[in-house]
């Protein structure tokens, strides 16, 4: 007789050199019951010492290779083309990378019922009557939105089983590639730059590690359907940022305040958003870090 408590789940991570993907690899990366493979686009791992292979999620034949010769109990899809301007003239790439290979993923999972969990974003929304729950009317008002809300619709049809996670303005501690927004304020603020920042944005910023624990109780419950993961307070990214200059002791006058409008940019922007995460909370026991907390451990754990 087997003794369940010997099988190891098996994880799959995809886009583990991103920022979220490099908190999960860390996260899941000692845990004895899990064996846990990487995959990103890139040729290596920028995480050292892991199971890793490269993957390139917009070839079918990669993605059905990976998942059928790995066998994971867990996909977990972290993978996606994020530049929301850029996705205005890259449209092919942008749909490849986010709709398409989602969709090779949710076949290849549902040919060997495996559960998929997928992030996707509050840019599927118009951001003009937030914050949102799950139950409200997507309606993207830029081909980022349009691609990521393309996903999720492929992804519940594809008879999958799965988990879509939203969230949205995402920061925290990434030992490698570019900074996050937290540690860009800090760096700009230190050398003294000023920085214009808008003010009618409004969200949930969602500290990384909050977004690492919601996957692991999806895993632990095997939680389906979509939820919200965001942090606990609504606040424009100009309160943000200077709630970041506060904690941080750093000079809020090179804070200047601006309009979205001002900043000319390609794509709109959802600016009333944010997310309701009560049903987190309720069926997953979500309970996210206050923002100063999640600073706290940010200067702790990068000396900032």
């Amino acid at each position: 007789m087997i003794n369940g408590d010997i099988i190891k789940k098996r994880i799959l991570i995809i886009g583990s050199n991103g920022m979220l993907g490099q908190r999960l690899v860390e996260f899941f990366r000692n845990n004895d019951k899990i064996e846990l493979l990487c995959a990103s686009v890139e040729n290596d791992s920028l995480i050292p010492e892991i199971n890793y292979k490269q993957l390139d999620i917009t070839q079918k034949n990669k993605v059905r290779e990976i998942i059928l010769e790995f066998f994971p109990d867990f996909v977990i899809n972290t993978a996606a083309y994020t530049n929301v301007d850029k996705s205005e003239t890259e449209k092919e790439i942008a749909w490849k990378i986010n709709v398409n290979g989602p969709e090779y993923i949710a076949h290849y999972c549902n040919t060997i019922d495996t559960h998929l969990i997928h992030i996707s974003t509050d840019y599927i929304y118009d951001g003009k009557e937030g914050p949102y729950t799950e139950e409200d009317k997507p309606c993207p008002i830029g081909y980022y939105g349009r691609t990521k809300l393309a996903s999720e619709n492929s992804i519940r049809t594809s008879g999958t089983r799965f988990t879509i996670l939203r969230t949205n303005v995402l920061y925290g501690p990434t030992k490698y590639g570019r900074a996050d927004f937290v540690k860009w304020v800090i760096t700009s603020l230190r050398s003294n730059q000023i920085i214009r920042i808008v003010t009618d944005q409004i969200g949930n910023p969602t500290y990384i590690d909050d977004i690492v624990s919601a996957i692991n109780k999806v895993i632990e419950l095997k939680k389906e359907g979509i939820f919200n993961i965001g942090g606990i307070e609504m606040l424009s990214r100009f309160d943000f940022t200077l709630r970041i200059a506060k904690y941080f002791s750093l000079d809020e006058s090179l804070i200047h305040p601006i309009f979205t409008k001002e900043l000319k940019q390609q794509a709109a922007r959802p600016l009333k958003s944010g997310l309701i995460t009560l049903k987190a909370e309720t069926e997953l026991g979500y309970k996210p870090y206050s923002i100063e907390t999640s600073f706290e451990l940010m200067k702790k754990e990068l000396n900032l």
